[in-house]
């Protein structure tokens, strides 16, 4: 074994030891860099405590879940990162530190990684939290019973996922040799298996109150025991959310606040009249009305995130299980007219389905940049629309649907968020005008429109995606068949060979390569239609401090002081 200090996994996330990702320079900071650990300790994120501040903020509706392994959607996890962590988190500056493991180890063949916890680990009621709470967490999150969406995207690297996934759960190559050692077997190396560790899906729950209590244990504040800077204090549903500092957290000295209180609002008028009266002190959801005054000024801010707004086709219902189809209603679409137009500029065009500021395999370089190269070009042409929306009328009509004679009145599923409604407008007078066919909207509450996809009870929905951590696969393998998110439906036994393949490598040039190849499948097959790259807005006081947004799509308060 050698020995992995956490300055090694801070290096790992930005160069090429053995990490497949690059520095992210266009997209915030990289999800790696250094740290001021040192042999094998861990840093410790955060500054001294200012005390007790009670912060009001609105990040989105009434979360679907904050289970943490099945919800899947960011709502969710901005509540989950406050009231859990990992065995690994990635702090204010994108670097990969300490959370729960204060460094592990990585055996030479890059198969068995060893995590080893920090001394008098506590639950947020004062148990102790063990190797063993992991053991059980990752084996529920693989549990078919669980259905946990990120399921096979976390775990499809650990030695034994395929039959836990089956059913037994005690293949899952997963075990603590003592309390505070935790032994995790892979299939194959995974250049990216720290990253994995990081995400929300990762954290312990406590095995107690799961079996006390069944689904509902994560929706009172005496069964959801957590082991983060937060704990909960109370939930009114549709109303708010409130979090305390959490006395039990190993960093608990530099939480600086008394109270967190997640404000439930999916209207964002309602959220601007909150933040207008001083209600809340930062609001997620800005009427899209507002902006252009709002630019600017102190208080409106944005940032490059890594994401993208994309259609999913409903790839398993006529006439979308047509590729024909699918391909010339992507390519119908005026990508710069709708980020710069009807978007106002928040936001950039998307030229192809990998965002900007997600690394490549040398450092310094950027997966679109290679894309570009080498495809001589982008795939959507955003400066010559017009050659597009021809290829999009020859397609149309080699499906049978010339000009669109024929075509079924089809529906487009969106929730009124943000500028959800706008892009549905366009996009309805767009495939009118440019191919012949009628569009009906259809909007819903987020609380209905997420499992209504998911369910694939839909035609043409609005989707998106934050990646989870920097490297292009969390966003490619989406589309595998066997993705918990692949909302498209999307099947395609070529495209789960090759990012298999690409996962499973240790040869980072070979990751990246097929990764690429992955892409243009997706592309070429319109599996998907990408719309926009997405930038984050939001407004908040300028007095609040202390806080910070990942480009993966969450903010962090646990740090937040009021001048």
């Amino acid at each position: 074994m050698k020995k992995m200090s956490l300055v090694l996994a801070a290096v790992m996330a930005t160069g090429m030891i053995l990490s497949a990702c690059g520095g992210n320079k266009s997209a915030g900071p990289s999800a790696g860099g250094t740290t001021n650990a040192a042999n094998g300790e861990a840093t410790t994120p955060g500054g001294e405590s200012s005390g007790g501040l009670d912060l009001a903020v609105q990040v989105g509706p009434n979360p679907e879940t904050i289970d943490p392994a099945l919800n899947s959607a960011a709502d969710g996890a901005n509540v989950i990162v406050h009231a859990f962590e990992s065995l690994l988190i990635v702090d204010s500056e994108n670097k990969i530190v300490g959370g729960q493991a204060e460094s592990f180890d990585v055996s030479e063949d890059g198969l068995t990684y060893t995590f080893h916890l920090r001394d008098g680990l506590k639950w947020s009621d004062g148990t102790p939290l063990t190797a063993n709470d992991f053991v059980y967490s990752w084996k529920r999150l693989a549990d078919p019973n669980t259905a946990a969406p990120y399921a096979a995207d976390m775990l499809g690297y650990v030695k034994g996922y395929e039959e836990a996934a089956a059913g037994n759960l005690d293949a899952l190559g997963v075990s603590a040799s003592d309390d505070k050692t935790l032994v995790v077997e892979l299939s194959a190396p995974c250049v990216y298996f720290s990253k994995l560790v990081t995400h929300a899906s990762m954290v312990p729950v406590q095995q107690a109150v799961v079996d006390a209590a069944g689904d509902q244990w994560c929706l009172k504040p005496d069964t959801y025991i957590s082991n983060g800077p937060l704990k909960m204090i109370e939930w009114v549903p549709g109303s708010h959310i409130t979090f305390a500092k959490n006395e039990n957290y190993w960093n608990a000295d530099k939480i600086t606040l008394n109270t967190l209180k997640f404000v439930l609002m999916e209207d964002a008028n309602a959220a601007y009249s909150a933040y207008q009266t001083g209600e809340v002190s930062m609001i997620k959801d800005v009427p899209t009305e507002e902006i252009p005054a709002l630019k600017g000024t102190e208080e409106f801010h944005v940032e490059p995130g890594m994401g993208i707004s994309y259609i999913d086709f409903q790839n398993q219902k006529e006439p979308f299980n047509n590729p024909d189809v699918r391909r010339a209603l992507s390519l119908a679409i005026d990508r710069d007219y709708l980020a710069n137009t009807v978007m106002q500029g928040i936001g950039a065009p998307a030229a192809n389905f990998v965002p900007r500021g997600v690394s490549d395999a040398e450092g310094g370089t950027f997966f679109e940049d290679v894309t570009r190269k080498n495809n001589g070009g982008d795939f959507f042409n955003i400066e010559n629309y017009e050659s597009d929306v021809a290829k999009a009328k020859e397609l149309l009509a080699k499906a049978g649907y010339p000009d669109g004679k024929g075509f079924p009145v089809v529906e487009y599923m969106t929730n009124d968020a943000g500028y959800n409604k706008p892009v549905a407008e366009y996009l309805q007078s767009c495939w009118k005008e440019a191919l012949g066919i009628n569009v009906d909207i259809k909007i819903l509450e987020w609380a209905t429109f997420t499992p209504t996809r998911r369910a694939g009870d839909y035609q043409i929905a609005r989707d998106a995606w934050s990646l989870d951590y920097d490297d292009p696969s969390n966003l490619l393998n989406l589309m595998m068949s066997t993705s918990g998110n692949n909302n498209a439906l999307y099947n395609n036994p070529e495209l789960d060979k090759l990012l298999n393949e690409a996962n499973s490598t240790a040869d980072v040039k070979e990751h990246y390569e097929k990764l690429h190849e992955a892409e243009n499948i997706i592309l070429n097959d319109a599996a998907i239609a990408p719309l926009n790259y997405r930038n984050e807005f939001w407004l908040q006081d300028s007095k609040l401090k202390g806080t910070w947004y990942s480009p993966y799509g969450y903010w962090f308060f646990q740090f937040a002081t009021m001048e």
